[in-house]
């Protein structure tokens, strides 16, 4: 939470330029990191899975990935309103329902900040069928991607033709079936890149891919740059 200040902020490798009042979340295992800052003052809330209220952490996998969100001066007041309830609480260690509360004060904090992301505030009451359909490839994606890559697959899973699960797909984001495959599997070769020694070959294989030549001509398309530049220009 950025109570003052600005600067440039990067989540997944996508570059973000944020002011006072902005709001980011970010899930474990994203990479980030800061360009640039001035005269910043922000607030960070670690919360761990296991602590979250469970509706929480599944609305949260909806709105994933999520930029930075501005919000307004008195919706970020109540946000650091209660930021503060979370500090001052954590202090009190020797209440006897201290770990309760702070799990709760936490909970607060994160559905109110959650509540105002446009993908929750605006959510129709009943979303349209391509809608559902789109939503439940991504979290079965995010859950999958590693053992499948087929677009059939996801389609069998939802009980549904490839060809229907590419028309949602394409009617609620304007790409298919097999570009949100190669993207979220990119993305993870990316994180481990980053966060990992191991070689491109060792990164393809825990991919799934046991054919680096392809894996290989794979990045490069989807990234604009081979895996070994990419991690020059990242590491560097």
């Amino acid at each position: 939470m950025l109570k003052e200040g600005g600067g440039i902020f990067e989540i997944d490798f996508q570059q973000y330029e944020i002011s006072a009042h902005s709001v980011m979340y970010i899930q474990p295992f994203q990479v980030h990191r800061v360009i640039s800052i001035y005269d910043a003052t922000f607030d960070t809330l670690l919360v761990s899975s296991e602590n979250l209220n469970p509706e929480y952490l599944k609305l949260l996998k909806e709105i994933t990935p999520a930029g930075p969100l501005l919000l307004d001066p008195e919706t970020f007041s109540i946000a650091s309103e209660t930021g503060a309830v979370c500090r001052k609480l954590y202090q009190r260690k020797n209440e006897k329902l201290h770990y309760l509360m702070m799990k709760d004060a936490c909970n607060s904090l994160v559905g109110f900040l959650m509540s105002q992301f446009p993908v929750l505030t605006h959510r129709a009451d009943q979303p349209a069928r391509h809608e559902v359909i789109a939503k439940d490839f991504k979290l079965l994606l995010d859950q999958h991607f590693l053992t499948v890559k087929s677009p059939s697959q996801y389609a069998g899973k939802l009980n549904i033709s490839a060809a229907y699960l590419n028309e949602c797909l394409k009617k609620s984001t304007g790409q298919t079936v097999s570009y949100h495959i190669h993207q979220r599997i990119i993305l993870e070769a990316k994180r481990l890149l980053f966060h990992s020694g191991k070689s491109v070959k060792e990164i393809a294989t825990e991919l799934g891919y046991d054919d680096y030549p392809y894996f290989s001509r794979l990045f490069t398309k989807i990234a604009g740059m081979t895996a070994l530049a990419f991690r020059n220009k990242n590491l560097g």
